[in-house]
């Protein structure tokens, strides 16, 4: 499988503009990447630039802090699915976690898990927050609440994706029947392919031509 399948091209910045994501929409079937991770407000939108392409839309919600009450994260992730979104990427309740507010956290992620469903929802930790102890413990709790995927990072914190987290939680993930994405900070194809020989399934980058074209010399825009 190529680098290219693995990625999820990504423009999560509050100043992106519509114009910039039917750019990040083209680049995303021009290099046959696995999807494109925007702000719910241009699903819409990117769902219409990828009809008829295997291109998923993943949208975000509670981002980037995890702070809104579990409500309002499930009603985001049940619009971002009446829009479109093939998948939801959302933030947990990070002070939860520190709080050791086990149960808390485990109802925040079960309550967008069941307005996204069937939508499969990968929930970020910020791992750069936490203990490994806690990283662990969020691995449970996200089986446990029957999402997909555990995400490293948001990519607006002071932290990335990091091998040494990645190998963490795939060795936990893999016996919870969980799948690692790694975002944040992976910016070339050597950073990509250190993700995924760590266990990551997918990543999560804004860099994805460039790793694209890395893995085709040659290839252009």
């Amino acid at each position: 499988m190529s680098l290219a399948e693995h990625i999820e091209h990504t423009l999560l910045k509050p100043e992106a503009t519509a114009a910039a994501i039917k750019k990040l929409c083209l680049e995303a079937k021009t290099y046959h990447l696995l999807g494109v991770c925007i702000n719910p407000c241009y699903v819409r939108l990117a769902k219409t630039e990828l009809t008829g392409t295997p291109v998923k839309v993943v949208t975000v919600v509670g981002f980037p802090l995890g702070a809104d009450v579990p409500a309002v994260k499930a009603a985001a992730a049940a619009q971002a699915v009446r829009d479109g979104a093939d998948e939801v990427d959302m933030v947990l309740n990070v002070g939860a976690v520190k709080d050791g507010a086990w149960d808390r956290v485990t109802a925040d992620i079960k309550a967008v898990v069941a307005a996204a469903a069937p939508r499969p929802v990968k929930v970020i930790i910020e791992a750069c927050l936490l203990t490994d102890a806690e990283k662990l413990q969020c691995c449970e709790a996200i089986a446990k609440a029957g999402a997909a995927f555990v995400k490293t990072s948001t990519g607006f914190n002071k932290g990335g994706a990091t091998v040494a987290d990645v190998k963490l939680l795939a060795g936990a993930a893999g016996r919870l029947h969980v799948q690692v994405k790694a975002a944040g900070g992976i910016r070339d194809a050597a950073a990509a392919k250190a993700m995924l020989a760590a266990g990551a399934e997918r990543i999560g980058t804004s860099a994805g031509v460039a790793i694209a074209q890395a893995e085709t010399p040659g290839s252009k825009a």
